[in-house]
């Protein structure tokens, strides 16, 4: 006989009160499997993908994508065919579902996958089409986002997860056997008549929700609480860059090849050391600085799921080519949806970079509750007065903010100048 079963908002443990629903993967008829995800909920500090615990027929869904969810509401109603008595009872959600890290600030929070909680084991693999919604294979939105990224029809791939999942794994196998698909044919817009002068009024409605919610909230309460002042300081990077590509042609191939963020780094921690006052983090609520030992670097990287601020953790105690090594995997782990919440929480102090979009000036917003952001604009060749000649340097400018009130801006500027005398003159960097 069919029954009713009400699949609840899951208790993601850390005191979570509430949840934003972020996505449905489902529609009310639709058929669901068991474990086929549902929907993602996000926390303040992750992003929670909720499966099904049975097999049947969405009745209703418990709301829209951007409602709040208290813990132990109604998320989903099923249709429950040829109820069994242990289907009758009404265990509880997972206690931990596969959660996905959100980034602390500024990117506030960003969705990267963690190891998948403890289940019952599941029935085999199941052929395409069953339990699921037909014609619609079973995958979470980041493998989704990836089959449309390469061009596969995700009906090709042969699905080896719990229930018939299609696994990252799963894809990767069928592009290395495959290959990927006609990513341009598939997307090419087709050719349209140009209409030019022609006026529109269309409008997009485009709703703040889940990570680009948190990032805004994040921001807000950033400018909101910190008293902002921005430091500008031009630096002439020839020398480092002429060093920089001297150890690149002895020591790449052995030891990796360096970019400037390294050396940066390491510029940092000097500059640290003798102005710790900017490597602190600042309880506005109990009104104590905590000024810390290690130099915990969060570096700002821009991600398709959002803007994410890996930390590279005692970079005061790694040489360049392992802070190289630290800040490719890091920022790879990021954009690949693999880093954990511990990779992605606990900076003391951010950088921010660009690349060749750094402009010439920036202002970064503080990363709460740290009191001090670096941001790397773009080096750029341009002629330079220098004992009497005009000569071609390379400079670049940085752009710093603080919190004032925590950082005074004589120390802001003498901590600045510090890290611009270590940039200007690359062998300190190897003698700190």
């Amino acid at each position: 006989m069919a029954g009713t079963r009400v699949i609840k908002v899951p208790d993601v443990g850390e005191g979570i009160a509430e949840v934003e629903l972020v996505a449905w993967h489902v529609k009310v008829g639709d058929s669901v499997a068991e474990d086929q995800a549902l929907a993602d909920v996000m926390t303040d500090k992750a992003s929670v993908e909720i499966p099904s615990p049975v097999a049947g027929r969405v009745l209703a869904l418990g709301g829209e994508v951007g409602r709040m969810l208290a813990v132990g509401s109604e998320l989903i109603r099923i249709e429950v065919a040829q109820d069994t008595p242990a289907r009758q009872a009404l265990a509880p959600a997972p206690a931990a579902p596969a959660a996905r890290t959100a980034a602390q600030a500024p990117a506030a929070s960003a969705v990267v996958r963690t190891a998948p909680a403890a289940r019952a084991p599941a029935p085999a693999p199941a052929p395409s089409g069953s339990g699921a919604a037909p014609g619609r294979p079973i995958a979470s939105p980041a493998v989704r986002r990836r089959a449309w990224e390469l061009g596969i029809d995700l009906k090709d791939v042969a699905a080896t997860g719990t229930a018939g999942r299609t696994t990252q794994a799963d894809l990767e196998a069928h592009v290395a056997t495959h290959g990927a698909g006609q990513v341009a044919a598939v997307r090419a817009p087709s050719a349209a008549v140009a209409q030019p002068l022609a006026e529109r009024h269309d409008e997009t409605a485009v709703p703040v929700i889940g990570l680009r919610r948190r990032i805004a909230l994040q921001m807000q309460e950033s400018k909101r609480r910190i008293p902002h002042f921005s430091y500008v300081e031009e630096v002439d990077v020839t020398e480092l860059e002429a060093t920089r590509a001297a150890l690149n042609v002895r020591h790449a191939t052995e030891r990796g090849r360096l970019t400037l963020l390294p050396l940066l780094m390491r510029a940092l921690v000097g500059a640290v050391r003798e102005f710790p006052q900017v490597n602190a983090r600042f309880d506005d609520e109990a009104g104590v600085v905590t000024r810390h030992g290690a130099v915990h670097i969060g570096v700002a990287t821009d991600t398709r799921h959002g803007l994410m601020v890996p930390v590279l953790r005692h970079a005061d105690a790694q040489d360049v080519w392992a802070l190289a090594a630290e800040l490719t995997r890091l920022a790879e782990a990021a954009r690949a949806g693999r880093a954990t919440r511990a990779e992605l929480s606990g900076s003391t102090i951010t950088i921010s970079s660009l690349g060749a979009l750094g402009g010439i000036v920036s202002t970064p917003v503080i990363n709460r509750p740290e009191v001090a952001i670096v941001a790397v604009n773009r080096i750029v060749e341009r002629p330079v007065a220098r004992g009497g000649n005009v000569v071609l340097r390379q400079v670049m400018n940085l752009s710093s903010s603080f919190d004032h009130r925590v950082v005074d801006g004589i120390d802001a500027a003498r901590f600045v100048q510090a890290l611009r005398a270590r940039l200007e003159a690359p062998a300190l960097l190897f003698a700190d």
